[in-house]
């Protein structure tokens, strides 16, 4: 592998310095001619080399990308941390911040709702931020905005961790039907849905993933650290032990 990337090096080298000749020299340049061939043979020969290359750019912007993410998620530590209007669960005083960006009608958020419960219920220092993220269409942002509003209830963690349980499609029914099952107020949870607060809720949620780069649920913030996709119990005690070491 080193032997192939030094010969690329001086080949890709050749070509840099053919084409830096061709705006004096032209495109006719018997420099340029001559090396073209031999560019145009080892890539043949070697087609390996240039996927070792693609690899190895695309580690490099994954590494400058997780090193932005880390910057911004440290700018942004107050939206993530201190947003009244994003649910809280756990203890609401605890050392430990986990925050998910979830969508309701995600089956790997599904997957991972029962490790994130059992987690508040295992560690005592954990507290939990959700992010209602909405990504699959209208009726996963119509399961968030009925959340959002069962807080005025005060049943928002049941009714977070019903839908989650829930194995029907997100209509109006379904979702008061999950409300009623939980005990809240269905007509008046039906009526605190249609508040315009929980749009901007939503929408303040979206402009922030946007400016951390996540694009997919379920996603989870410890710290400046993000973790994409679902995670068992282990992996998310792991990352809290992480986090917490030394408290």
């Amino acid at each position: 592998m080193r032997h192939h990337a030094s010969v690329l090096l001086v080949v890709t080298g050749s070509l840099l310095l053919g084409f830096a000749g061709c705006a004096s020299k032209g495109p006719s340049d018997p420099a340029q001619q001559s090396i073209e061939p031999v560019i145009e043979g080892y890539i043949r020969s070697h087609p390996e080399v240039i996927e070792q290359s693609l690899r190895a750019l695309e580690a490099k912007r994954e590494v400058e990308e997780k090193a932005r993410q880390k910057v911004t998620m440290s700018n942004r530590q107050n939206d993530l941390l201190n947003d009244p209007s994003s649910p809280v669960s756990g203890n609401p005083s605890g050392s430990i911040t986990l925050i998910e960006f979830f969508d309701y009608r995600c089956g790997y958020c599904k997957r991972a709702a029962g490790a994130v419960t059992q987690l508040q219920k295992d560690d005592p220092r954990v507290r939990v931020i959700y992010k209602d993220f909405p990504i699959l269409g209208e009726p996963s942002e119509l399961a968030a905005k009925a959340a959002l509003a069962s807080k005025v209830q005060g049943k928002h963690q049941a009714f977070h961790e019903a839908l989650l349980a829930s194995k029907g499609d997100m209509t109006k029914e379904t979702i008061l039907a999950v409300a009623s099952d939980v005990g809240l107020d269905t007509t008046r949870l039906e009526s605190d849905m249609t508040n315009p607060e929980w749009q901007t809720v939503i929408e303040r949620n979206r402009a922030l993933a946007k400016d951390l780069g996540i694009t997919g649920t379920p996603g989870f913030i410890v710290g400046t650290e993000f973790f994409p996709g679902a995670l068992d119990l282990i992996g998310l005690k792991a990352l809290i032990a992480r986090a917490g070491h030394g408290k």
